[in-house]
């Protein structure tokens, strides 16, 4: 009797095998013509203001620094420099330099920030890359200089990043903890 059961569950599910329903691969592919589109570029990296993206993989601030380091590097290689900065006003920091002007700060082995102070193809921000003319950055909504700076003409755009504005252009960008002396 239970061979019965189980030779009639096997057909009933044989059965049921066929569907006109295209996967989701199937409709981009449809959709994009014929050809999968390259979603993700694994040499990209893009910037936000709570972390940071390194080809496929996403990091939040607080995110560990070994796995961080490692999609950096996948992505547009390794650091040039690393810094030890036991003097900052936030603490204690360590920051890894890469090629393209980017910039990334850990303490105690979690990411806390990054800055980036050049134009690159393959380091993007969300929205606002360095080089920026200084109308078109405060046409933006939640622009406002920070009064007082010590260090140049420094911005906020809302909360999601600050940065410097030189010669009429977005000079540099950063988020999260930086070690600058004010």
């Amino acid at each position: 009797m239970r061979v019965l059961v189980i030779a009639a569950s096997c057909l009933a599910l044989a059965a049921c095998g066929g569907s006109d329903v295209p996967s989701p691969a199937e409709r981009l592919e449809q959709r994009e013509g014929g050809a999968v589109a390259e979603i993700i570029d694994p040499g990209q990296v893009t910037l936000r203001s709570e972390g940071l993206v390194a080809g496929p993989d996403a990091f939040f601030f607080a995110a560990g620094q070994s796995e961080v380091e490692a999609a950096l590097t996948r992505a547009i290689g390794e650091p040039g420099e690393i810094l030890e900065m036991p003097e900052c006003g936030a603490g204690p920091m360590e920051s890894s330099a890469y090629p393209g002007g980017l910039t990334v700060n850990y303490q105690d082995g979690i990411l806390v920030g990054w800055l980036v102070n050049e134009p690159s193809d393959s380091i993007g921000v969300e929205g606002l890359p360095v080089g920026t003319s200084r109308s078109d950055l405060e046409a933006m909504p939640g622009f406002a200089l920070i009064e007082g700076s010590t260090l140049g003409e420094e911005f906020m755009l809302g909360d999601r990043f600050a940065g410097f504005i030189e010669d009429d252009a977005v000079s540099m960008l950063y988020s999260g903890t930086q070690c600058f002396f004010r």
